[in-house]
């Protein structure tokens, strides 16, 4: 089969495709054909080796995948839910070989159905990004209906996410954007949408906010003074995790940094969400396998804006 792999840390060059043997699934895993993995940040930082996730040389990335059962490991029964020819997505194990090719072999605890209204590529985009606006909203920051969430950098993937899931919860939410990006921060369901280019935070949030999501590449001093913006008692929950969540002890406000874990019923729940309507999987490339090391020079030089999902077939 086809994969790219890298076989030591470094920049985008150390990425090739190569034909490698299939993969067997042990006891409890499941081999996926794939139809698509999706890249995330922290694939940049893997490959280059300053994330400290303990991968196996060769790896290979692409922990968001999509795809078809093709064979089902030993221990996996019915009770598993999963069958030869299902359509799954999967947040994988970010320390084993991704998506990133076209077999994968999943720990069946990883996998649910996939979504049914949206191509089963596109399907690659959901998970880990999905279940990180849920954690930051619902597990770390405990927002609860009636509540307020201020999010900071909402035009992104994950910011979007969080939005839509807020709103539906019903919590008021205040979010920052871009001009580029308020259009569409409005229509995931913000109920306040501030320009940050242009407007101060202390300006524009009239009232304190019960958790200040922040998915901003700030600086530290900034996401510091934005703390006076959460009422006593509230919570600051950020994604950023080379720079220190701050808090406010003397006011109770507590600080919790995110790192995404698997979920598979709240990821059922996110698939669910999708079926009806209720949340957008956002989409902004789809890229061949063989385009994946070029996508990876240019999260070196930069952002990659958006979500890309890459074809495995």
């Amino acid at each position: 089969m086809k994969a790219v792999r890298f076989h030591a840390f470094g920049g985008p060059e150390v990425l090739r495709q190569e034909d490698v043997e299939p993969p067997r699934p042990a006891a409890g895993q499941v081999r996926v054909r794939v139809a698509a993995s999706a890249f995330n940040a922290a694939d940049n930082g893997m490959r280059a080796g300053f994330l400290p996730i303990p991968v196996v040389l060769p790896h290979v990335p692409g922990y968001d995948v999509s795809g078809t059962v093709e064979l089902l490991g030993d221990d996996v029964g019915e009770e598993s839910g999963l069958h030869v020819g299902d359509a799954v997505i999967g947040f994988l194990p970010m320390e084993r070989d991704g998506g990133a090719a076209e077999l994968v072999v999943a720990p069946a605890e990883a996998l649910v159905a996939a979504p049914t209204t949206i191509p089963l590529a596109d399907a690659a985009a959901l998970p880990s990004v999905a279940l990180t606006a849920w954690q930051a909203l619902f597990d770390d920051g405990a927002l609860q209906a009636g509540q307020r969430v201020l999010v900071n950098g909402a035009g992104g993937v994950v910011g979007k996410y969080a939005v839509a899931l807020a709103r539906r919860a019903g919590v008021h939410v205040v979010a920052t954007a871009s001009p580029r990006s308020i259009d569409a921060v409005r229509a995931a369901g913000a109920d306040e949408v501030v320009d940050h280019t242009a407007t101060s935070l202390f300006d524009a949030v009239d009232q304190p906010v019960d958790v200040l999501l922040n998915l901003a590449p700030v600086e530290p001093e900034e996401l510091a003074a934005l703390v006076a913006l959460v009422r006593d008692g509230g919570a600051v929950v950020s994604t950023t995790a080379f720079m220190a969540t701050p808090s406010d002890e003397t006011r109770g406000v507590r600080a919790a940094t995110v790192f995404v874990r698997p979920h598979r019923d709240r990821l059922a729940a996110l698939v669910a969400l999708v079926d009806a309507g209720s949340l957008t999987v956002e989409v902004t490339r789809r890229i061949p396998l063989e385009e994946l090391p070029a996508l990876h020079a240019e999260a070196a030089a930069g952002r990659v804006p958006g979500k890309v999902v890459v074809l495995a077939g």
